[in-house]
């Protein structure tokens, strides 16, 4: 358990984060000369705060010490600061939406609940009011196995289910976000859970057969609300480099059996001269 003094320090950082003084934990870290992850640490309630550590945080993010040490006067020395964020600053506040990228995946998987990995994410916001309340994801889609649903390059704007009630929580039908210990899959979903403790994976590309994953793999589920994709040529010009494709392919085709009666009718001839030389 963290001492009072450390409580009121993780209190400060936490207004620093609220206000968008500091973007992320680590940056924060960084600035002060000190260990993202000791102070990950810190943020946990694992370790207390140093002297050296408020030395430089008051200096840099004008930190108020007597408020750390004593409880009195405000947090900071310029509270100004922290009361009145700029219109910047509160737009940076709408940004709920954590992307994590293809590159950040596997890390992801380890490290979904360490909120320095959490911080260093880019987030953005959407106009839409339901994504200014709650907790979502983006996550970029790989591979082919949900196509023609998804594609490779597109993005998925993700909600959180409840971890706590998987079993009626996950509709059945329905395209979600499974991450498990070291992978991270987006697949549709059928609800075993009652059955037999299991979800089934659904790919929309019949290529990829069903498969079952065990209650117990599964660490967090974020049901998919929107796609972004990336721009794509108009339907119509899809369709004509299609057919201009197997117009080209028929050419060939029709080429080469041109080639192979030729060779037929040499062959035959060929034979007739033989029969009647014997």
């Amino acid at each position: 358990m963290c001492n009072i003094v450390t409580e009121r320090f993780i209190s400060c950082l936490e207004k620093l984060k609220d206000s968008n003084e500091i973007k992320s934990i680590r940056q924060f870290a960084l600035a002060v000369d000190y260990h993202p992850q000791n102070l990950n640490d810190i943020m946990k309630g694992k370790r207390d705060v140093t002297i050296e550590l408020i030395k430089n945080a008051a200096e840099i993010y004008k930190i108020n010490t007597q408020y750390i040490f004593t409880g009195l006067g405000s947090m900071f020395s310029d509270e100004e600061i922290v009361q009145h964020p700029s219109p910047a600053q509160q737009f940076k506040s709408l940004e709920k939406i954590v992307y994590v990228p293809t590159a950040a995946h596997a890390g992801y998987t380890e490290q979904f609940h360490d909120p320095v990995f959490l911080d260093d994410l880019v987030s953005f916001s959407l106009p839409d009011y339901k994504f200014q309340h709650g907790t979502y994801r983006c996550f970029d889609i790989m591979g082919d196995s949900m196509e023609p649903s998804l594609y490779a390059g597109d993005k998925v704007v993700c909600s959180q289910v409840d971890s706590n009630n998987f079993y009626s929580s996950v509709r059945n039908n329905l395209v979600y976000v499974i991450v498990m210990d070291g992978s991270l899959v987006v697949k549709r979903v059928l609800n075993k859970v009652r059955e037999n403790r299991t979800m089934m994976m659904l790919s929309d590309n019949s290529y990829y057969q069903p498969y079952e994953v065990a209650i117990e793999q599964i660490r967090e589920i974020w049901h998919v609300e929107v796609k972004i994709s990336p721009y794509l040529p108009s339907p119509n010009n899809i369709r004509n480099a299609f057919h201009e494709e197997m117009d080209g392919m028929k050419k060939i085709i029709d080429q080469q059996s041109k080639s192979i009666q030729m060779l037929n009718h040499t062959v035959e001839k060929l034979l007739k001269q033989n029969r009647s030389v014997v």
